[in-house]
């Protein structure tokens, strides 16, 4: 009871704390736009630090309309969790005006520690306990020139591909409130959708970049482990290494992904993270004498991906092809074999540490919910449930998944890095010998999916996931809508397994209509450079084919 309590306090005291802050602005900040705000909001990241450093536009201006908009695009979506923007005024008054990053507002996950701030993300019991010390990531953004201004919701446990949790609410998508705009970074995904920011900094586990990036119409680059900055930062599953989380950045445009990426490198984040590789920026080219070679996973054994997403990546292929690009069909090492690996490894403690801090009748994802569920029932219950999933129902697919699914011991672990090794082998072994420059695929079999849709969908996220376990660079481009007409799921369409199932009755492409829908560009350990040039070949020719995504702009 007491702990019930004290989550209700927590939860209404935060909430109340974040009014206050939006309420006790300077009244500028909730003036409408002004003609002047429109045009710094409309310059590329680029240009904003070009005029900063140049003395014509000064950072406090620049934080003003980013400030508005974020609240704005906080009112339609509630993105936000800590409001920096009063401290942020100080920055911005102080920041180093000559930086890559000059004068710039960028947004952050709620994970990521600012002193003298909250990073609850979600929970309530660390709601009032503010970060001693700003994180690494943080310190090389403000010398860097950057103003941290935001953060943003995040699902409580980061287990999620939605963002909810009791002490921010709900975040929705900012083309359809029914929709969520992915998880866990899922707040960046809106507010980065919305125009609120230009540039956001996430996480990704199991794909929280790339699904909000899929889903809310936005872009980003998954760094492979030790190429981002990573230290200082608090998290739900601290010592979980088997599959390496990683801070990444988000963006609205291409262009200032690559612009947010080499000012970070160029900052030499090894100097500021321990752990953080010393690869200066490289210059890639992607002229050869021969045409590049990619690799399409269209299927990954496990969910099929839905009309409107298979659409969107054959038109990649399509534009790719027309332009002289070889463009083969892969059949990899089993994508449903690493899903097993990396789903064993992260979730090898049972779920204990993610919610040991959870209090009494604090929500939960519906999904981390059926999780943990199967984690904690017996052994003897899994196995006999395994066996009518496979001898009754057919469903190997699903009974491989269950039978595995329990809490790991010491050595287990261990044999579990160690398949993962001879896994990431094979796909070694397979990307030398076929000869790809890329791997292309979708990031996730379905849109943006309705609130509430990790019931079904939490076991959806393959795409994404393994190449969490391979430790790949990849990156997501938004490339068209969702069509009712086209991307309708014809009458004949019949699940294979229960997974596939499950996602399948979420699809709607009606009630889905104007969704974004992305594609994932995927390289080699380490190759963000080469994946961002990739990114920026497909993305120029499908505006040379009069195809260019268009990005949400919001009516204010």
């Amino acid at each position: 009871m007491f702990s019930f309590l004290a989550h209700r306090q927590a939860c209404r005291s935060k909430q109340q704390e974040r009014q206050e802050r939006i309420k006790g602005l300077p009244p500028v900040y909730h003036a409408p736009l002004t003609t002047a705000d429109k045009d710094i909001l409309a310059q590329p990241v680029s240009q904003v630090v070009a005029n900063v450093q140049a003395g014509t536009l000064k950072a406090s201006e620049v934080l003003v309309a980013y400030g508005k908009k974020a609240l704005k695009a906080h009112a339609e979506t509630n993105c936000l969790t800590e409001v920096m923007i009063e401290k942020a005024e100080e920055w911005a008054q102080s920041c180093n005006t000559q930086g890559p990053l000059a004068g710039m507002p960028i947004s952050l996950k709620d994970t990521a520690a600012v002193a003298g701030f909250d990073a609850s993300f979600g929970y309530s019991a660390y709601v009032g306990k503010p970060m001693e010390k700003d994180s690494a990531i943080v310190r090389l953004l403000r010398d860097a020139g950057a103003v941290p201004f935001v953060k943003t919701n995040i699902p409580i446990t980061l287990l999620s591909l939605e963002s909810k949790n009791d002490v921010f609410g709900t975040t929705t998508n900012v083309y359809s409130k029914d929709h969520t705009p992915g998880g866990s970074t899922g707040g960046e995904g809106a507010l980065l959708a919305y125009g609120g920011s230009r540039l956001g900094i996430g996480t990704d586990v199991a794909g929280s970049v790339r699904a909000p990036a899929h889903w809310s119409g936005i872009y980003t680059i998954k760094a492979s482990s030790f190429r981002f900055l990573k230290s200082g930062n608090p998290t739900s599953m601290p010592g979980q290494e088997g599959v390496p989380s990683v801070y990444s950045p988000m963006t609205r445009t291409l262009e200032d992904l690559e612009t947010i990426w080499r000012a970070i490198v160029s900052m030499k984040p090894w100097e500021y993270d321990h752990a953080c590789l010393a690869i200066p920026w490289r210059e890639v080219s992607l002229a050869k004498e021969k045409p590049l070679r990619w690799g399409v996973l269209w299927d990954d054994g496990v969910i099929v991906p839905s009309p409107a997403c298979r659409r969107a990546l054959q038109e990649v292929v399509s534009v790719l092809e027309a332009h002289g690009n070889e463009v083969i069909s892969i059949d990899p090492p089993s994508p449903y074999e690493g899903l097993k690996i990396a789903s064993q490894i992260l979730m090898a403690d049972g779920g204990k540490v993610c919610t040991r801090p959870m209090r009494s009748g604090e929500w939960n994802d519906p999904g981390v919910e059926q999780a943990l569920g199967m984690l904690r029932a017996p052994r003897f219950f899994k196995r006999l449930y395994a066996w009518y999933l496979r001898h009754i129902r057919g469903d190997e697919v699903y009974a491989g998944l269950v039978e595995n699914w329990y809490e790991k011991s010491v050595p287990e672990y261990m044999a579990l890095v160690s398949q993962r090794e001879a896994y990431r082998e094979q796909w070694f072994k397979f990307m030398s010998e076929q000869a790809l420059d890329f791997v292309l695929t979708v990031p996730n079999a379905l849109p943006a999916v309705p609130h509430g849709g990790m019931k079904q969908g939490w076991k959806a996220c393959g795409y994404t996931f393994l190449f969490n376990i391979l430790d790949y660079t990849a990156g997501v481009l938004p490339v068209t809508h969702v069509d009712r007409e086209r991307d309708a799921l014809p009458s004949t369409f019949k699940a294979r397994n229960a997974i596939e199932s499950g996602s399948y009755r979420m699809y709607d492409a009606g009630k889905m209509h104007g969704l974004p829908v992305g594609v994932q560009v995927v390289g080699k350990r380490l190759e963000e450079e080469k994946v961002l040039e990739g990114m920026k070949l497909i993305e120029g020719l499908l505006k040379k084919e009069g195809k260019a995504y268009v990005l949400f702009e919001a009516s204010d």
